[in-house]
């Protein structure tokens, strides 16, 4: 397993996590088993968005005598009263769906404390004047939340509770469905979803990904909005490179799920190549530098991805971006102008251009 590390929390977080939106399904000996297995494999973060409420029964007895090993996003919001998912605002519930979701847990405090799926300002009105978010710092300073957390579909409303400062983790549904403008979460342009990601690890903030397959539609050519499969390789690979993402959370039905997304570590670099998606991006992304290192490899040892990430991280107003472009062996200011990188991104972007911009942005 690999592992990530939070810029502001320091938390060593798994590149793959768990993702509990169907697991309630499964027999409680299954899910356990499925459960159990990932965190032997090394994962260690996990969301609690479920779908149903047995999930945090199964959680809580796969997870109770390893807890201080795991990481726990939990949603002030997400309401189980009927057995079944369902969302709130009110106070009272959030709090005693908090307290019986620690119960099932068997724990006593939060990793991730997150305010729970806000897509339009009427759902923050209500959750920030409400008494819900004085609830959460309240057990934020108690000690019982440790970060706070948010999880929205919508980059502009995310953005305008981003700037409170009070958020250290996002979760955001990143795939090439929700990027491009296709299905029911694509929600902002390629280019404002580009500048959330970057703001996030501009600002310390990380990423955790949630539907990372778009609901499964890109694993199948039939059901995919580009008439092309995408393995789950390719789309773990395409939410990790983004900027700020620190884990990808596929939803779990039981131990072949966890099993497949677990096979990610393993995939070499040609099952992980999401290249493809270069013939059907919007024509706002087209020059557009997503870090998918297809150009490698440079014949003058340019990493010309993380060359990229740092300029824009720049530009986005991350203060170490140009120290980190400093400690690069080889900057910008190498290229030699062959063309190969030009020639070889699917995204169109005129790489040797830029690398001329970019020596002259850091001077070298």
């Amino acid at each position: 397993m690999d592992y990530r590390i939070h810029p502001k929390t320091g938390d060593k977080i798994s590149v793959i996590g768990i993702g509990t939106g169907p697991i309630f399904e499964a027999s409680e000996q299954d899910a356990v088993k499925a459960l159990c297995f990932g965190y032997e494999q090394g994962v260690n973060y996990v969301d609690f968005a479920t779908a149903g409420a047995k999930t945090f029964t199964y959680a809580g007895e796969a997870f109770a005598s390893v807890r201080k090993d795991m990481l726990y996003q939990i949603h002030f919001g997400a309401n189980y009263e009927t057995g079944a998912y369902g969302w709130t605002t009110d106070c009272d519930v959030i709090k005693r769906q908090v307290e019986w979701q620690l119960r099932k847990l068997k724990t006593d405090y939060i990793d991730y404390g997150f305010i729970h799926c806000q897509d339009e300002a009427a759902d923050w009105a209500k959750f920030r004047d409400g008494g819900a978010l004085s609830y959460l710092l309240e057990l934020k300073r108690a000690g019982v939340v440790k970060h706070i957390g948010l999880s929205s579909h919508t980059p502009a409303l995310a953005g305008k509770i981003l700037d409170s400062g009070l958020v250290d983790q996002l979760m955001f549904s990143i795939n090439p469905a929700y990027d491009y403008q296709h299905g029911e979460f694509a929600i902002g342009s390629a280019s404002e979803r580009m500048q959330l990601y970057r703001r996030c690890e501009a600002e310390k903030i990380g990423i955790s990904v949630m539907k990372p397959f778009s609901a499964g539609q890109l694993l199948d050519a039939r059901t995919s909005p580009f008439g092309k499969a995408l393995t789950k390789a390719q789309c773990i690979q395409y939410a990790l490179d983004k900027p700020g993402v620190l884990t990808v959370l596929p939803g779990i039905r039981g131990l072949e799920d966890m099993k497949e997304a677990l096979a990610f570590p393993d995939a070499s670099p040609e099952e992980r190549d999401y290249s493809v998606i270069g013939t059907f991006t919007p024509q706002d992304m087209t020059g557009t530098c997503v870090y998918c290192s297809h150009c490698q490899p440079c014949p003058a040892g340019l990493d010309i991805a993380l060359i990229n990430k740092y300029y824009d991280l720049a530009l986005a107003g991350d203060a170490l971006a140009a120290d980190h472009y400093a400690k690069l062996e080889r900057k910008a200011s190498a290229c030699i102008g062959c063309g190969h990188c030009d020639r070889r991104c699917p995204f169109h972007v005129k790489q040797a251009d830029r690398m001329r911009e970019i020596a002259a942005h850091f001077g070298a």
